[in-house]
């Protein structure tokens, strides 16, 4: 049976979350309850490719320690084959996300997740992500959370 696989990388998303210009969210020892209506998005993290949106809803995904990020992405977005130095976990909430695991972006053998799926990445698995439509994933994992590409010349960063 394949492993499903998504980023955040996607990630959220998600890259080099702690580096963006949001403020961290509160920490696992607050009490939080965010409505949707609430949430404050921002551009997307230096990592991530350029039209995406960000949320943290818990913590400071650039910090040792628990985070949650929402990510948003619009119809067509890419995150191209990449890693993260530690695990990621990530719910799809909205939308339809295709994943797909190796070195090389392989659209035929990408899986269709969509809302209610789930994904667990361990640190070091390369990775990739394509969003069907509007999208909206809520990525979890215990930081500091990093992006690696696989190709340099992906990587927004040096562009």
């Amino acid at each position: 049976m394949k492993r499903l696989l998504l980023p955040a990388g996607l990630l959220l998303l998600v890259g080099a979350i702690g580096t963006a210009t949001q403020e961290a969210g509160p920490t696992s020892a607050d009490h939080v309850v965010v409505r949707p209506d609430a949430l404050k998005w921002g551009p997307p993290p230096p990592g991530l490719p350029p039209g995406s949106q960000a949320a943290i809803l818990l913590g400071n995904p650039g910090k040792p320690g628990l985070f949650i990020v929402r990510a948003k992405m619009p119809d067509g977005y890419k995150v191209p084959p990449h890693w993260h130095s530690v695990d990621e976990s990530l719910t799809v909430l909205q939308g339809t996300i295709l994943v797909g695991h190796g070195d090389q972006m392989d659209p035929g053998s990408m899986q269709e997740l969509g809302v209610g799926g789930f994904a667990h990445m361990p640190k070091g698995m390369r990775h990739y992500v394509v969003a069907k439509g509007e999208t909206v994933i809520q990525v979890n994992g215990n930081g500091p959370f990093d992006i690696t590409y696989i190709n340099p010349a992906d990587d927004p960063r040096k562009k």
